[in-house]
């Protein structure tokens, strides 16, 4: 998308960024080694479409999501890579079978649907991805329910197991690495008696980013890289580049008076005794912006100023004191990206990064920079 001279909010994606922090991840890799994508929850806020596109364009070998609709909309759009559906369910195998997608299976019952539509179809060898349960304990095969599923694999011609592939829980923790250890031990244990009991060798993933960057020695055949390929490591040491920045153009400002009182609901806001001034932007809760950022808990940044929250957050807007500076009408405030981050915000809220940019909603339009 082109952006035009009366946005007054976007998230600009950096190309440039995105495909630095890609090269970062493959520079980890076997070459042989394939590279996963997740672009699931809307490529984590970031935009399913464009980011699919740049991921497409960049090497990826597959691309993820979570649910058939996520992948349905990106081969309407014109991505052609393979996509893993990692929550498949069993209403939708029409549409993820008409739409060339390939559906992650954790569970017998899934698996036996899947197969009776196949049946019906007339279909045979359709890719499938076996989950397994590694100690997440989320979805996925635990370890006695093996046998069943090759009871039920053998001599089956309708899905071919594409790869065996399951989660690791605590990847990025150095104090939980036996845990990770051992899930990985199953993991390979386990994947192994699946190779054996369907006669041949389907691809073996298990390493998140955080995997990917802390236990390389154990990428087998492919990676998934979620949260590294939009700007978070794992590793204190490495910086990679935000992808994302959120920006928005100042609506009005006002110049208040100690008379004037307060601002924003509740009137939490007060103007100070010698005056205070505010911005008000187009950003509210509706677009992320949580509302225990707001009464000065966060700052944004204003040509590389930092300026608070004054009052409430509302529900499409928010006010900030920009006292002191030259702010006008039309200038631009970074929400976040390089400064503030992602991940400075979610540590004011007490949560993870992942939840500061899946909170970006469509509405504020998503433009690719650094072409």
């Amino acid at each position: 998308m082109q952006s035009r001279e009366n946005d007054f909010s976007r998230l600009e994606l950096n190309l440039g960024n995105c495909l630095r922090n890609y090269r970062y991840f493959r520079s980890l890799l076997d070459p042989r080694t394939k590279l996963l994508t997740l672009v699931k929850a809307n490529a984590y806020g970031h935009g399913a479409v464009e980011f699919a596109l740049m991921m497409q364009n960049a090497g990826a070998d597959y691309l993820a999501v979570a649910l058939p609709i996520e992948g349905i909309e990106l081969r309407r759009s014109g991505i052609s890579l393979p996509i893993l559906v990692l929550t498949a369910g069993t209403d939708f195998f029409p549409e993820i079978i008409e739409n060339r997608l390939e559906p992650g299976i954790p569970n017998l019952y899934t698996l036996k649907a899947l197969c009776k539509e196949l049946e019906e179809r007339g279909m045979t060898g359709f890719p499938i991805h076996i989950k397994l349960d590694t100690g997440m304990h989320r979805l996925g095969f635990m370890t006695s329910e093996i046998d069943d599923l090759l009871d039920f694999l053998k001599d089956c011609p309708l899905v071919k197991v594409k790869s065996v592939y399951s989660h690791l829980a605590a990847a990025e923790d150095p104090e939980q690495d036996d845990f990770t250890l051992g899930q990985i031990k199953m993991f390979e244990e386990n994947a192994g008696r699946i190779s054996a009991g369907v006669g041949y060798r389907p691809m073996y993933h298990i390493l998140n980013s955080a995997g990917i960057e802390r236990f390389p020695r154990f990428q087998f055949d492919m990676v998934r890289l979620g949260i590294g390929i939009y700007g978070i490591s794992a590793l204190p040491g490495v910086k990679l580049s935000p992808v994302a920045s959120l920006k928005v153009k100042i609506l009005q400002i006002k110049t208040l008076k100690p008379e004037d009182g307060t601002i924003g609901y509740g009137r939490y806001g007060h103007v100070a005794p010698e005056g205070t001034v505010i911005a008000t932007i187009p950003v509210g809760y509706a677009d992320g912006i949580d509302r225990h950022l707001g009464r000065g808990n966060s700052s944004f940044s204003l040509g590389g100023r930092r300026v608070p929250t004054i009052g409430n957050i509302c529900m499409d807007m928010c006010m900030l004191d920009v006292t002191g500076t030259d702010a006008r009408v039309g200038d631009t405030v970074t929400i976040f990206g390089e400064d503030p981050t992602a991940g400075e915000l979610a540590s004011i809220l007490g949560t993870i990064p992942y939840e500061i940019m899946t909170s970006v909603p469509r509405r504020i339009e998503r433009i690719v920079t650094g072409r």
